[in-house]
């Protein structure tokens, strides 16, 4: 495993690039509601999706100096474009030149994801949700051609009717799977290995699969 601090210009992001031998994808996380780079939720999916064989890359959106303000956490065009900041230059790293990227966004970072796999294209090849506001995505979410999977907890009420409007609203591939009692954070035993499972799954199949038309909902 190769692991590199690096820096996304122009804005000098802090990340944490992690790189197993012979890695098949790249996956992207986006942090929401002020998470940074060492969220421990999204470090330990990382952890395991690089035991799957997949690069990752976890970086700050927000800079020091914006993440007092509160507002930037909901401002899905800033960390989107911070989002596609980092998908631009992800081709330009040696080992990573060519290879299928994958995003994985969490809260206010899933709507950012999304909006940036319906702005960019075939630059974008899968994206994850894990506790997501896609609906924060808005008329963006008809326009994503990237196969999307939104998992969010059976016990995140408000959250669930959330994923259910915005999955409707997808054209690409999609399923949403409803993680049984767990709720926004998934923090319950088991629950986060869930979203890992479900999340290495998704990726591995659509990091390497041509992009089709199917719905699923799993409970």
């Amino acid at each position: 495993m190769r692991v590199f601090n690096v820096s996304i210009p122009p804005l000098r992001l802090p990340g944490i690039l992690q790189s197993p031998e012979k890695s098949q994808a790249v996956v992207i996380f986006a942090h929401g509601s002020g998470s940074s780079r060492l969220s421990p939720r999204n470090t330990y999916v990382a952890k395991a999706l690089n035991k799957a064989g997949f690069a990752t890359l976890l970086f700050d959106l927000l800079l020091t100096s914006e993440e007092a303000d509160r507002r930037n956490v909901f401002d899905i065009p800033l960390l989107a474009e911070r989002l596609a900041t980092a998908v631009r230059w992800i081709p330009d790293q040696l080992d990573l030149t060519e290879m299928p990227i994958g995003l994985f966004g969490a809260s206010t970072g899933a709507a950012a994801a999304l909006v940036v796999a319906a702005r960019m294209g075939d630059a974008v090849d899968a994206v994850v949700s894990r506790g997501g506001r896609p609906d924060l995505a808005e008329e963006a979410l008809e326009a994503v051609r990237a196969p999307t999977l939104l998992i969010v907890g059976g016990d995140d009420h408000e959250v669930v009717s959330l994923n259910e409007q915005a999955f409707a609203k997808l054209r690409c591939r999609k399923a949403l799977k409803i993680v049984p009692s767990a709720t926004h954070l998934f923090t319950e035993e088991g629950a986060l290995d869930s979203v890992i499972a479900e999340a290495t799954a998704w990726f591995a199949t659509h990091l390497s699969e041509p992009t089709g038309g199917v719905d699923h909902v799993l409970r």
